[in-house]
């Protein structure tokens, strides 16, 4: 492989990043428009637990300061698992405050942004191409042995 090879290959990925990163955003919006999103650990797995085949897609994010948190990581191994179990989408997201600006406030209004949920509405009327492409990305990661890809978001 030459050296123009490598650098063409590095672009092609950092292009593909920016890409999921945007559809996550977009699918995070469009569910939370439509009140298909759930936002925090607990509020995650009580959802899991009542209605676990209204869960679409699953978001954790963990940044440093929640690297050493031993029980999120201990309900993170759990909801993984789950995930894995029922053909459920997970992707891993490193920018926790990121995301609460995505699905909040400003002000701070989800301190708990390590989990987020995307449920199916209960009529089925929503569908958002965003979200198909990030099934289609986990798919695609699935397949190459990453089980748990991760999505760059982006500050704006």
């Amino acid at each position: 492989m030459t050296l123009e090879e490598v650098i063409t290959e590095q672009a092609s990925v950092e292009r593909a990043a920016q890409c999921h990163g945007a559809c996550l955003e977009e699918a995070l919006l469009s569910a939370q428009d439509n009140d298909c999103l759930t936002v925090g650990v607990y509020e995650s797995a009580k959802i899991m637990n009542l209605d676990p085949d209204s869960v679409s897609f699953c978001v954790l994010a963990v940044d440093e300061d929640f690297e050493c948190d031993i029980a999120l990581q201990i309900h993170f191994t759990l909801i993984q698992s789950f995930c894995f179990d029922n053909e459920i989408s997970i992707v891993r997201v490193s920018n926790v405050q990121r995301l609460a600006e995505i699905v909040g406030d400003k002000a701070g209004q989800f301190e708990d942004a390590h989990c987020l949920l995307i449920t199916n509405p209960t009529d089925g009327s929503w569908e958002d191409p965003s979200l198909e492409k990030l099934h289609l990305f986990c798919q695609e990661s699935r397949g190459q042995n990453d089980w748990l890809p991760e999505v760059a978001l982006f500050e704006r």
